[in-house]
């Protein structure tokens, strides 16, 4: 979302460009990846082999992955090349442009929910691609974990409401939840039956396909409790049965736990 106008590509990179304009010799191309910036790619750099006719390989308003292989700034003349772009890589850079959209419409979208004017939306958009490295990856950490934003040092009641976006718009590769237990064991049983109960938990992950659950010691009595799952419905299952477990093997024994989810 960030004003490209006065930024450059560097030599090497991808951009995704719309033809312009079609000639004899070559295209012209807008660089959708820097708005206001022009390029050009010459005829023997549309496609590997003789280009007989050019228009068969490339057409007015078609989208395409480009090479940067030149930049002249004091001219502001930008060469490119698409035959230089292998089509895995092609579609990786379309994908990641696609992404970027759908993430700056997002935040356009909490923008009004909020009520942030465009500098504010452009600001925190900014900040949030310096921590995470682009804004879809932020998008995406929320969408995997809801406290993302939080634990990379932002606040404000604005948090919530961008997570819930990225929850109801992004589908990631995996969820995370956390809870804690709280555990005291005064009876001889002692360590054991905390071992006992945390192993317990663990074992409410092989209820669903795909889904860990990991036990740590965070200094007694707490044990923090991750679960990484493909959807929230899996981590919040194995959840409540890790919830029951835990609580029944304690049950059973001299001892006490309390448990909050994180």
């Amino acid at each position: 979302m960030a004003d490209l106008a006065n930024e450059w590509p560097d030599e090497g990179e991808l951009v995704v460009c719309s033809v312009k304009s079609v000639k004899e010799n070559g295209a012209y191309l807008d660089l959708d990846s820097y708005p206001g910036k022009e390029g050009f790619v010459f005829i023997g750099e549309i496609a590997t082999g003789w280009v007989r006719n050019i228009r068969t390989h490339i057409r007015e308003g078609q989208r395409v992955v480009a090479k940067v292989i030149g930049v002249k700034k004091d001219r502001e003349s930008i060469t490119l090349s698409i035959k230089s772009v292998s089509e895995e890589r092609r579609r990786g850079a379309l994908q990641s442009w696609k992404n970027e959209q759908r993430a700056s419409q997002i935040m356009r979208v909490a923008a009004e929910r909020v009520g942030w004017d465009e500098k504010s939306t452009v600001e925190i958009s900014d900040q949030m691609k310096e921590s995470f490295g682009s804004l879809y990856g932020a998008l995406e950490e929320c969408s995997i974990s809801d406290t993302a934003l939080s634990d990379a040092g932002f606040d404000g009641d604005w948090l919530k409401v961008v997570t819930e976006l990225a929850i109801e718009n992004i589908v990631p590769p995996f969820v995370e939840i956390r809870g804690l237990f709280e555990i005291e064991v005064w009876g001889p049983e002692g360590v054991e039956a905390i071992r006992g109960a945390l192993e317990s938990a663990e074992e409410c992950a092989s209820m669903e396909e795909e889904v860990t659950l990991t036990c740590h010691y965070d200094g007694a009595p707490n044990y923090r409790v991750d679960i990484r799952a493909p959807d929230y419905p899996s981590a919040e299952s194995v959840w409540e049965a890790a919830q029951k477990a835990a609580t029944d093997k304690i049950g059973s024994v001299e001892g006490s736990i309390s448990i909050e989810r994180l």
